[in-house]
């Protein structure tokens, strides 16, 4: 079976936001037919959106996977229950963990379930830092290179907590 590589975004602003970015790196490298091969380091960053809360933790994992797009969704998803994810109710609202499928392969697509790459990656600092920490030249589908990209975004609400422990 062919090994994809794939690259998730994390984050968190509840229940101590770095240890629930830690424990999620760990489980993404527990997922079935699915290796975890990098990580950034932990990004501090303010909320997106109009919802008042708390700072940000984010951070970036590359993996490889042989697992289809839809079935790493899905997985990503059932990682965040266990985690202890509840279901959204407010657009861009608090939460204990949020896992983002950024990049597939070099899979385009826009459906109901599942968008790719990511919708917004280009604006995000959030997202394009952490992968310029390990995935410089990544050439997200369509969009560009995250280094060429990462350079275009300004990171005045950015701030590193602390740095990639592999």
């Amino acid at each position: 079976m062919k090994w994809i590589p794939a690259y998730v975004g994390l984050g968190s602003n509840l229940q101590d936001p770095p240890q629930q970015v830690r424990k999620a790196l760990a489980a993404l490298a527990k997922l079935p037919s699915t290796r975890l091969v990098c990580q950034s380091a932990l990004y501090g960053s303010r909320p997106m959106g109009p919802v008042a809360q708390a700072d940000f933790c984010n951070a970036a994992a590359g993996l490889l996977t042989q697992l289809d797009a839809g079935a790493l969704l899905a997985a990503l998803r059932a990682l965040e229950l266990s985690l202890g994810r509840e279901p959204v109710r407010e657009r861009w609202g608090p939460r204990v963990i949020d896992l983002d499928l950024l990049v597939y392969g070099d899979e385009r697509r826009s459906t109901d379930a599942l968008s790719l790459p990511h919708p917004g990656i280009a604006e995000r600092n959030f997202v394009l830092r952490p992968l310029r920490d390990f995935a410089p030249d990544l050439v997200v589908p369509g969009v560009g290179r995250v280094a060429d990209l990462a350079a275009k975004v300004s990171c005045a609400d950015l701030w590193v907590i602390d740095c990639a422990e592999a």
